[in-house]
């Protein structure tokens, strides 16, 4: 496994969100700092916040929240570790998803609705302005136009900085950005589901930020003796290291957030970025799923 020193992100390379603001692209998730179901409080708080007081130190600067992550519990727990914030730190977060219990999600695009979610997580936040609003989901129930024109009159406030948006297809980006300037994408993503490639292609060309959520999901493709796993002792690496490097390397665009609610584990997965992988190995890990 990879050594943790310094400021390991670093080395996951850099991207600029919206042209104006450089991260270092590999991020923290931040869903998983919350209860069983993403609801209520951790088990371990003190463990949380001491989470993401590290992953600043080993050089995260995108960290990703929602207002459904808890809910509202996420974004209070950044707030507490971290504020005030470093000037390099990139606080990405979402609303449009409301959250009747654990585990259960449900839309809700209406304009004054998402009003309320952004001068909530501004206050949550403590922050006068969202670097990156991320419309968690598209609303069937509510015109897109609808949606997106609250958020870009947030924008115009000065409320927002930039808008993002989560699970899309090709031509729901395209109507976007016929609505609103877009600067990111976040999609499920990860080595063995891959049902938005054709997504990441067009943000690749388009220079659009795109972010996986949940990166890691290898299943079989870890078991004993596998590719995977024979590819990852190779690097002194393991396999979850191993798909990270994977993610990193398959688009400069990508944005990979792996979460956690431990320390040990945050430090297994930044060490990602000091895993170095030539072509022939991204293309035959590329093969696997």
């Amino acid at each position: 496994m990879p050594e943790i020193t310094g400021r390991p992100a670093v080395r996951s390379g850099s991207f600029d969100i919206g042209g104006d603001l450089p991260v270092h692209r590999l991020g923290f998730g931040a869903m998983r700092i919350t209860g069983p179901g993403i609801w209520g409080e951790p088990a371990d708080r003190q463990e949380a916040i001491a989470v993401l007081r590290r992953a600043v130190e080993l050089g995260v600067t995108l960290i990703d929240t929602a207002d459904s992550y808890g809910p509202y519990v996420s974004e209070t727990l950044i707030a507490e570790a971290l504020h005030p914030y470093p000037e390099d730190l990139v606080i990405a977060t979402k609303g449009g998803l409301t959250r009747p219990g654990p585990d259960i999600w449900a839309p809700v695009g209406r304009p004054e609705y998402l009003r309320q979610c952004v001068e909530m997580s501004l206050r949550r936040l403590k922050l006068e302005r969202i670097d990156l609003y991320q419309l968690h989901r598209i609303d069937a129930q509510v015109p897109v136009e609808d949606q997106l024109g609250v958020l870009e009159e947030l924008r115009s406030e000065g409320k927002i900085r930039h808008i993002g948006l989560s699970e899309v297809s090709v031509a729901e980006i395209k109507r976007a950005r016929e609505l609103t300037e877009v600067v990111s994408v976040q999609n499920l993503y990860n080595l063995t589901n891959r049902q938005s490639e054709e997504v990441l292609e067009y943000c690749t060309a388009e220079g659009l930020g795109f972010i996986p959520w949940f990166p890691l999901a290898l299943g079989e493709l870890a078991r004993p003796g596998s590719l995977l796993d024979t590819a990852a002792k190779e690097h002194s690496a393991t396999p979850a290291q191993l798909a990270l490097a994977w993610l990193l390397h398959k688009s400069p665009v990508m944005l990979p957030i792996p979460g956690t609610s431990k320390v040990s584990h945050l430090e297994d997965n930044l060490a990602a970025a000091l895993v170095e992988l030539s072509d022939e190995e991204v293309a035959e890990l590329t093969a696997l799923a």
